[in-house]
């Protein structure tokens, strides 16, 4: 499967899953536990990449698959960077309102290209570090609202622990995203056993997280097995299958292209949820929404398009060799 597609195709899952999450409320509010749908997702990631390997391990040859302890104690750490992120994000917000902590979160556009070429050694040219500095450009662009209102003041007004809280985040998401690729393309490994590995930690993980939850909250709830459905609708069901399909689709993206096609798929899918809204929330499009879009569009060209479309290269003048002429050469000999 060609990398465009997939990257296209995450493109419109993430945009569906903001869309999805706002249409599972009812009156504003979440019915049901939203710690759940992490954790419903990653299970669901867990089964489907569990049938796919099962199903591989049946052809021959066999998948190639690493059992090493040294090599499975790696996988839990993307779910510790996760974890650690997350909390980063809930302390900056703080600090900060959640206007100035979107257009902060563009920051990890950069990080990523900047971890991506020095853990990765993944060479960029002039034009795609361009490229990426006018994405995350265009990406702010697109959430700033007019300067008139107050949240346009709010942008330099946070106290300098909101910005250094959000550089931390916009790193820890980066480096999540460099080392999972990392992980994926450091052997040849079975794409679906790696994701078996991913999976169960992660799995682990947000049913710690659950454990937690009900701890602070005295169990007045009950237990989180007990209530896992609890308030679950249809929608509710397209939102968990939504992000599993998302994090499917991420993977792939890990294992066979990079870091870098997956920021420019969820910045895309951010400027598509913008243009959906219009249509579905009566969301009043504003001129850095246009502006956004089209230094975007700019950046995504510059990035991929290959160089020679890029500059323009004078071809090499050749000559015709009928259009030479030969001038005699008189030769004088000594008498």
């Amino acid at each position: 499967m060609k990398w465009y597609l997939v990257a296209s195709l995450l493109t419109i899952l993430t945009s569906s899953q903001g869309i999805l999450t706002t249409l599972s409320q009812t009156n504003g509010k979440y019915k049901y536990d939203y710690a759940t749908i992490p954790f419903l997702a990653e299970v669901f990631k867990l089964i489907v990449s569990s049938v796919f390997l099962w199903r591989e391990r049946k052809k021959s040859p066999p998948p190639k698959m690493t059992t090493d302890w040294k090599s499975v104690r790696l996988f839990p750490i993307p779910s510790v960077i996760y974890l650690i992120h997350n909390n980063v994000q809930f302390a900056t917000l703080m600090y900060v309102d959640t206007s100035t902590y979107q257009i902060m979160g563009n920051l990890k556009i950069v990080t990523t290209g900047i971890l991506f070429r020095l853990f990765l050694k993944k060479k960029l040219s002039n034009l795609q570090w361009m490229a990426i500095v006018l994405l995350a450009v265009g990406t702010t662009t697109s959430q700033v609202k007019g300067c008139g209102e107050a949240s346009c003041d709010s942008l330099f007004s946070a106290p300098i622990q909101g910005y250094m809280l959000g550089i931390l985040s916009a790193c820890l998401s980066a480096l999540a995203g460099v080392y999972t690729e990392f992980l994926m393309k450091k052997n040849n490994d079975s794409l679906y056993w790696q994701n078996v590995q991913l999976y169960t930690f992660g799995s682990i993980f947000n049913m710690v997280r659950l454990v937690v939850d009900d701890f602070r909250g005295g169990f007045e709830k009950g237990p989180w097995w007990q209530r896992l459905f609890n308030g679950y609708s249809i929608t509710t069901w397209l939102v968990v299958l939504n992000l599993g399909s998302t994090g499917l689709l991420v993977s792939w993206l890990m294992k066979y292209a990079d870091n870098i096609v997956k920021v420019y798929s969820t910045s895309m899918a951010m400027l598509l949820t913008m243009v959906l809204s219009v249509f579905l929330f009566s969301f009043k499009p504003t001129l850095q929404l246009f502006l956004g879009i089209i230094v975007c569009m700019m950046s995504l060209h510059m990035y991929f398009a290959p160089p020679h479309m890029l500059v323009d290269i004078p071809p090499a003048i050749k000559s015709d060799p009928e259009s030479l002429v030969n001038v005699p050469v008189d030769r004088k000999t000594d008498s």
